[in-house]
């Protein structure tokens, strides 16, 4: 890995606020940003990424390139649960097992965001359409999730419906927030779309970097939580990614060629959820263990991605792309 990227990437404010936020939790500060204001700000900056997109997505011709990246991130979603499931159904129960498979298939929206903000940071071009990758990967994690719950449980009165799961996966807030901004990005003039640039664009670094030290206080109380579960959670957290990653990167380069949409690709391919698949497995597997799953997808796998992940394949992209 080039350290000079992952200096380059440790220096980026945004970043640094997170770092501060875990230091924060550890020494058992009181420091916090109160929950109103973390809801907005993450509303804000979906917002502000899904406009943005649209607006470089009406500028760019629906090819063979940006139908399969669409197709790409649909197939790895719903792929990589099934064969993490497999996995973690030899050392945990199938809630839990479900769970856990389901929001490694999924996303980080914030995880997402960083990775642009890194790419702007460094000049580098990404397609707008990537954000609809981005909306297009919440959802067949969690319906592949529940195939499996239906399939294994025993018990009939417990299997869920899956058109119910579906309709709540496309009607998720993030979903609907990201592909709504794209949609009025897209529609949107140069001329009105210039007018809120200062609310788009002047004032999102800013953002980002407060709502970054919120998710490193969280990630540091949740990576103490995940210290009580046993080396196999903390294991699977911080190995899986950089194999969904590798593979994201292999794959993703046959039908990419631009630097910056392979980069994200295999970010979102990387990452975890911690906000969608949860809220939908409060509903479809009550029992399974959020004190699991949760610190493992937000205690190691984002900080993992987002300090190290993302100057890593930034790295190697272009041994795969030359």
């Amino acid at each position: 890995m080039n350290i000079d990227a992952l200096l380059e990437n440790l220096s980026n404010p945004a970043l640094l606020f997170f770092i501060f936020g875990i230091i924060a939790s550890q020494i058992k500060s009181d420091l916090s940003i109160p929950e109103n204001s973390s809801k907005f700000i993450s509303i804000y900056l979906l917002i502000s990424i899904g406009f943005k997109g649209g607006q470089e997505l009406s500028h760019t011709a629906i090819d063979s390139s940006v139908i399969l990246a669409l197709v790409g991130g649909a197939v790895f979603s719903a792929l990589v649960p099934v064969y993490t499931f497999f996995l973690l159904k030899r050392k945990l129960k199938l809630e839990n097992a479900v769970a856990i498979a389901a929001s490694y298939g999924s996303v980080s929206a914030v995880t997402f965001v960083t990775a642009i903000s890194f790419l702007e940071m460094e000049g580098i071009h990404f397609g707008g359409h990537m954000i609809a990758v981005m909306a297009i990967m919440e959802a067949p994690a969690i319906i592949v999730g529940v195939y499996f719950l239906n399939s294994y449980r025993t018990d009939a009165s417990e299997k869920t419906s899956n058109i119910g799961v579906l309709r709540h996966s496309f009607t998720n807030a993030s979903v609907m927030l990201i592909l709504g901004s794209l949609i009025i990005g897209f529609l949107a003039s140069e001329t009105q779309a210039e007018g809120i640039k200062p609310f788009t664009t002047d004032i999102f670094k800013g953002f980002l970097a407060v709502f970054l030290l919120d998710m490193g206080i969280k990630s540091g109380k949740h990576l103490g939580v995940l210290c009580k579960k046993g080396i196999f959670p903390f294991l699977f957290s911080s190995i899986i990614p950089f194999v969904n990653g590798l593979i994201a990167v292999s794959v993703g380069s046959l039908f990419m060629d631009s630097f910056g949409n392979l980069l994200l690709f295999s970010i979102l391919v990387a990452s975890a959820s911690y906000i969608a698949v949860p809220a939908a497995m409060r509903n479809i597997a009550p029992s399974s263990d959020p004190g699991l799953y949760l610190p493992m997808a937000l205690g190691i796998t984002f900080p993992i991605n987002v300090m190290i992940g993302i100057p890593f394949y930034a790295s190697i992209i272009p041994y795969f792309l030359s």
